[in-house]
């Protein structure tokens, strides 16, 4: 297992390095000036041509390609990551130091209560496969999934406020502050995320499970007579929960893409609101460092992933 680790770990450098890369040549490339302010006035830092240079020459714009992507690179090490252009000009850094809790909050509730709602409704179908209980959750199972995040979003908004004139606390708060304001804040799109990563988690599930009960292994059990139950805890469930726990890394990636718009829909101000903001202002250091977090998260949880699949399943570390 050990070298296993080492050698996923080593693996996980040069893939850092193309996400890297890949998030400067794209920023890049992207046309327009990022210190050429030609939005709201209001909301921008109006340079003049003079200031324009300066700033340029002050951020390193003027410096050829590959040096600036070593100072970038290098200012991260450091824990520098700039600051935004718009505003008051914050760091960036305090600004994660804000805003990535609420976000981090919201993904975890929203993978847990996704496992809550599909684990259980895909071993159901699966012990009831062709049943009334399967088909309504192969049903419920293609909604889920064909509906997007950003619409349940504003679905919820317009049940809870206009219809119950219900609305979350305006004032961020965490679970260990104060956990009833907190939970009145995350469950929305926290259950917003669970419906579609739900419905994969169940189709997964049922899947998986369908194709190990037809092992012989576990045909041989229930030969001896053992009990559904028996067979099914024992022997079959853990198995089939492998390839789940693989998905996990994938919804999140879900959960990332889809909090830009869940939570720009519901008022949260967590990091995908502020990348929506950045993106709408041009704010490019903004966008540049928040894009590479999501892609170092996902790195991350992808490593946790295939190290948790081979702790489970010694194949894979012995393969």
């Amino acid at each position: 297992m050990q070298t296993y680790v080492i050698r996923r770990l080593l693996l996980t450098i040069p893939t850092l390095f193309g996400v890297t890369v890949f998030i400067f040549l794209i920023m890049r490339v992207l046309p327009g000036d990022p210190l050429a302010s030609t939005g709201d006035a209001q909301r921008m830092i109006i340079l003049t041509e003079e200031q324009a240079a300066a700033a340029r020459n002050a951020l390193g714009l003027d410096r050829p390609l590959h040096i600036q992507y070593l100072d970038w690179v290098a200012d991260i090490l450091r824990g520098d990551l700039g600051f935004s252009f718009f505003r008051t000009g914050e760091p960036i850094r305090e600004m994660l130091q804000r805003r990535a809790p609420v976000s981090a909050q919201i993904a975890f509730f929203g993978v847990i209560f996704s496992w809550i709602i599909g684990l259980p409704v895909g071993i159901i179908a699966a012990m009831r496969r062709n049943t009334v209980l399967d088909y309504v959750s192969r049903v419920g199972v293609t909604v889920g999934m064909a509906v997007p995040s950003f619409w349940v979003a504003l679905t919820l908004v317009i049940v809870t406020v206009i219809f119950f004139q219900w609305k979350p606390p305006i004032e961020v708060a965490f679970i260990w502050d104060d956990p009833w304001k907190s939970l009145q804040q995350t469950v929305p799109p926290a259950a917003v995320f669970a419906i579609g990563g739900g419905a994969l988690i169940a189709r997964m599930s049922r899947a998986t499970l369908l194709e190990v009960l037809n092992e012989d292994y576990v045909r041989t059990a229930r030969a001896k007579g053992l009990m559904n139950r028996a067979v099914l805890w024992r022997h079959a469930f853990k198995n089939a929960v492998l390839p789940v726990i693989t998905l996990s890394g994938l919804q999140l990636a879900g959960i990332l893409s889809g909090m830009v718009a869940v939570e720009r829909a519901l008022g949260i101000p967590g990091l995908g609101f502020a990348l929506i903001n950045a993106i709408d202002q041009r704010d490019w250091m903004v966008i540049q460092n928040l894009v590479l977090l999501f892609g170092v998260i996902y790195v991350f949880v992808n490593l946790a992933v295939d190290l948790t699949y081979a702790w489970i399943d010694p194949r894979i570390r012995y393969g």
